[in-house]
């Protein structure tokens, strides 16, 4: 098995430690004392070689992507040369890897993601792997804990009567939906069926481009010019001039919603995407006051429920709950808890002030 991470993206809603220069992807948001991208590719070890690991991210952090992932060829690393969203980048790496291997299947992985269970995470890629060798183009579902209104939901359809162990089961996708709102997610959960879209698949490399040629004739069509300068000295020039030319259009809505052999397998295993710094209380352990430190040394006082990242100074807690406390040594964000999600309006704020040394 091949493997993408697909490490664009700028994460404003953990600013302020993720910044232009170093996005959440190469960064330690959880204080684990890895970066996000660096732990995507530790729960890949013992099921996809280094030399068949691949990233995809902007041309701005090729060089960190080198640093934090050594163990990869430097060949391994795409660049983008402006963002594009997901769809033209997960056809830009399955051509290098097409061109690579023409029965090759590949893992499409977000570099942002938590995963707390390994193993079982990498057993649902082995069974999506042999769904995607039968010709489907496979997406993980992962088992909904309650009716979360930020994430895309997946509806599964039949199983699927595959050569699996039958405790691995796969279903047909019956159709993708949107971000839903309370009411709706509620119902999903209760009439039973439902899973969230983790934006995780996996698929041969040649099916993929497939389906790019039926439904996205012009993504598929720059694709094929970029293929022909590889392994020529006008490559990075090609690729330079046709990029920014490629529509603008997500992997779900270009390809997923509308490919012929679409699957599901179930995940659970202790699955977070951290879009927010809220979404570490779902990945963090409580202290024994029952605080959420990510980073840093904290005294709490009759305080509850906060969450703290510190890269430099001691954070002293008294009667607070329910906070976020971010300090990062030349910012401090303090918020509460249900209103994380604004945290990119401070950004927007900062940009249009012109503190484009805060960003």
């Amino acid at each position: 098995m091949y493997a993408a991470i697909l490490a664009g993206g700028s994460g404003t809603r953990l600013w302020p430690r993720s910044r232009q220069m170093q996005p959440k992807q190469f960064a330690d948001i959880t204080g684990v004392g890895r970066t996000m991208i660096q732990a995507t590719a530790d729960r890949l070890d013992g099921l996809v070689d280094d030399n068949q690991l691949y990233v995809v991210t902007g041309a701005n952090y090729t060089n960190l992507t080198a640093t934090q992932l050594s163990q990869i060829p430097a060949a391994n690393i795409l660049a983008e040369p402006c963002g594009r969203n997901s769809g033209p980048a997960i056809g830009l790496v399955c051509l290098h890897i097409y061109e690579r291997d023409r029965e090759a299947v590949v893992a499409i992985l977000p570099a942002d993601h938590v995963i707390v269970d390994v193993p079982a995470f990498q057993a649902a890629l082995r069974v999506a792997e042999i769904a995607a060798q039968q010709g489907y183009l496979v997406t993980l579902g992962i088992t909904p804990d309650f009716p979360h209104t930020g994430y895309g939901y997946i509806k599964c359809g039949n199983g699927l009567t595959l050569d699996i162990e039958p405790s691995s089961p796969v279903y047909t996708v019956e159709r993708f939906l949107e971000k839903p709102n309370q009411a709706t997610a509620t119902a999903f959960l209760a009439e039973g069926g439902y899973f969230w879209n983790g934006g995780i698949f996996i698929c041969r490399a040649a099916q993929m481009l497939a389906e790019m040629e039926r439904q996205l004739p012009d993504v598929y069509a720059g694709l094929q010019q970029i293929r022909s300068s590889l392994q020529t000295a006008e490559a990075e020039e090609t690729l330079t001039a046709i990029w920014p030319r490629l529509p603008n259009v997500s992997i779900d809505y270009g390809v997923m919603e509308g490919a012929e052999r679409v699957a599901m397998t179930p995940l659970q295993a202790g699955w977070n995407d951290v879009g927010s710094w809220d979404a570490l209380e779902s990945v963090l352990v409580q202290d024994a006051h029952q605080n959420y430190i990510a980073k840093g040394e904290t005294v709490a006082i009759a305080s509850h429920g906060n969450i703290v990242y510190s890269e430099k100074r001691i954070v002293a807690l008294v009667g607070a709950e329910d906070l976020v406390i971010v300090d990062t040594g030349d910012t401090l964000l303090v918020g509460h808890k249900s209103q994380m999600q604004k945290v990119k309006e401070v950004v927007e704020y900062l940009r249009s002030q012109g503190r484009t040394d805060l960003l």
